[in-house]
């Protein structure tokens, strides 16, 4: 499994690739693995403020419907919109074009909270 040095992780399997006050998000490879096939992305957050931990959409596989859980607070200025016309990027390039949203960072504090690639590593097993 794949797990970038220089993005930041959370214990619900987001990823996180920060640049200044912007923050792009997605699931993990451990998470799009778990899933399976992705068939389906929602969002409907685009232009709202979400806290850290709330809902901001969701993600359909196959066999399950899981939510998405923003690592940050902020609010999401970007929804990718590749994923309406292709979910399967979410599966074959979860650090790329399977980003999900991008997002403001309104407190920055929030950021040394997040999960490092090893430590993300350790709580997956991996």
């Amino acid at each position: 499994m794949n797990f970038p040095e220089e993005l930041k992780y959370t214990k619900d399997h987001e990823w996180i690739r920060i640049e200044g006050d912007v923050a792009y998000v997605g699931i993990t490879d451990f998470a799009q693995r778990e899933l399976g096939d992705i068939v389906y992305v929602d969002i409907d957050t685009l232009d709202k403020d979400v806290a850290k931990e709330e809902v901001f959409g969701t993600v359909e596989a196959v066999k399950t419907v899981s939510d998405l859980f923003s690592p940050l607070s902020g609010q999401v200025l970007e929804v990718n919109e590749k994923l309406d016309g292709s979910p399967e990027l979410v599966n074959s390039d979860p650090y790329g074009d399977g980003w999900m949203i991008r997002m403001s960072i309104s407190n920055q504090a929030e950021v040394a909270e997040l999960l490092s690639a090893d430590a993300y590593r350790e709580l997956v097993g991996a």
